[in-house]
């Protein structure tokens, strides 16, 4: 079914095509008492979710970021569902933490990190942008932040520019550092609108000054709105002299940096405290499964292990345990999908795909700029860019380009999303599926062509 399924994902809509409450309303309301027969469970499978689905593995997937599931891995997947171990200890599985072990190096290595990096896979980048922050708490409270809490305690800051993703925020809630103390700094107006490292300084020093507590920096490379990208170096010289723990997230475009010519977007990263990018994104392993990598496991480790005595591994000291790298204590074996990805395809075949995708790209945008009527507002970063509609004699752009959109997901051929830059809407679009063609590419653009004309048709224009 699974290869039956990947072979047909060009008849079927990109986005699911159901209203709310479709897909429940087939589902009984109650469970059964007595069993049924399994030949009727999938046929109700097949019949009832795939409709309901919107289809990440489509080649005509231009939303958001990919989520790729290349074949290979997904039968590493199976594979591992059919073990259904729990990785929490060592000795609960020996090899999916030392496969994990050796995985995240192959990805060190792979991306370019230099040796002294250490990593664990994450279920996302959001877990890890979480360990990340409780790190840079419990550094900056030498270590009371979780034996005391924060009550009574100056604010602990952490600083971002504006384009950081909403899940920095999140970070800031759940570690109770709370979200007026994330400070974001605008960004540079121009490509690649990296963060105003100088506005940043002046804040920490302010904030010294005021009697708060600066802990640490998340700089971004690749950002999900419109891919911008931090000057790493200069943060890593910042944090240096402030004294503060710095954080790169990359959950998408960390995945080109096994292309050593995109590697001047995260250049100086060799002197952050972690990282974080995602294979599950642009690679074309599953979710879930998100490297991240640190400099000091021991900051990690003594932030985040407790010891239970059911947790002890007595006699077997100096091993890794990967729940103490983690908020979770249940770890699944992702290392396996990436064992298998990495092998099946070698990073030559990994890198071809991601070339081609930044050269389809760069020529869409091109193509884009020179179409009567549209405009490409923010050039590609990698494989993303964004345009607008932007047609003689309307007066609310944002509107025309939300109801474009609209028309474009409803009908199904394509799937798009939008931003907002500066103060008006732009229309994103990234190359990334694992099967995509440039013929897909420029086919997504032909379809907006159609539908923009027939959208003004109906405006009587």
């Amino acid at each position: 079914w699974a290869a039956d399924y990947h072979a047909g994902l060009r008849e079927r809509p990109v986005r699911a095509q159901t209203a709310p409450g479709d897909i429940a309303a087939q589902v009984a309301d109650s469970p059964p008492e007595l069993a049924e027969p399994f030949e009727r469970v999938f046929a109700d499978f097949a019949r009832i979710v795939p409709p309901g689905m919107t289809h990440w593995q489509h080649p005509s997937f231009f939303a958001y970021f990919p989520s790729n599931a290349a074949p290979e891995a997904i039968i590493a997947e199976q594979l591992a569902g059919a073990m259904a171990a729990q990785g929490m200890l060592w000795q609960t599985s020996p090899a999916l933490t030392e496969l994990e072990t050796r995985m995240t190096d192959w990805l060190r290595q792979a991306v370019g990190l230099p040796e002294g990096f250490a990593g664990v896979l994450q279920d996302t980048a959001s877990m890890a942008t979480l360990c990340a922050v409780l790190c840079m708490r419990e550094r900056a409270l030498d270590g009371r932040g979780n034996r005391e809490g924060l009550a009574g305690r100056p604010a602990v800051r952490i600083y971002a520019s504006g384009q950081t993703h909403s899940s920095i925020d999140k970070a800031c809630w759940i570690s109770g550092i709370g979200q007026e103390n994330l400070v974001k700094i605008a960004s540079s107006p121009v490509h690649p609108w990296p963060v105003d490292v100088n506005a940043m300084a002046e804040a920490i020093r302010a904030d010294r000054a005021a009697g708060r507590l600066p802990a640490g920096i998340i700089a971004c490379v690749g950002g999900t709105s419109i891919g911008a990208c931090d000057d790493i170096s200069a943060l890593v010289s910042l944090a240096r002299e402030e004294g503060l723990y710095l954080h790169v997230d990359a959950a998408w475009a960390g995945s080109a940096m096994i292309c050593p010519e995109f590697r001047s977007l995260w250049k100086g990263v060799e002197g952050a405290d972690s990282v974080v990018f995602n294979p599950h994104k642009w690679l074309g392993v599953p979710m879930e499964c998100s490297a991240h990598f640190v400099r000091d496991p021991d900051n990690l480790v003594s932030t985040l292990a407790i010891q239970p005595e059911y947790l002890r591994t007595h006699g077997r000291d100096g091993l890794i345990n990967y729940s103490e790298w983690s908020v979770t204590l249940g770890r699944r074996f992702r290392a396996l999908k990436l064992w298998f990805l990495l092998r099946a395809y070698g990073l030559e075949g990994l890198r071809e795909r991601l070339r081609k995708h930044v050269r389809w790209s760069q020529s869409l945008a091109a193509r884009i700029a020179a179409t009567p009527g549209f405009e490409v507002v923010t050039e590609p970063v990698l494989s993303l860019f964004s345009f607008r509609f932007a047609p003689g004699g309307i007066e609310d752009l944002d509107a025309l380009n939300l109801a474009l959109l609209a028309a474009i997901n409803d009908d199904g051929r394509t799937y798009l999303t939008q931003t907002r830059v500066g103060e008006g809407i732009a229309i994103r679009f990234q190359v990334g599926p694992f099967e995509s063609t440039e013929a897909d590419v420029q086919g997504a653009f032909d379809t907006v062509l159609e539908i923009s004309a027939g959208l003004m048709a109906g405006r009587g224009a």
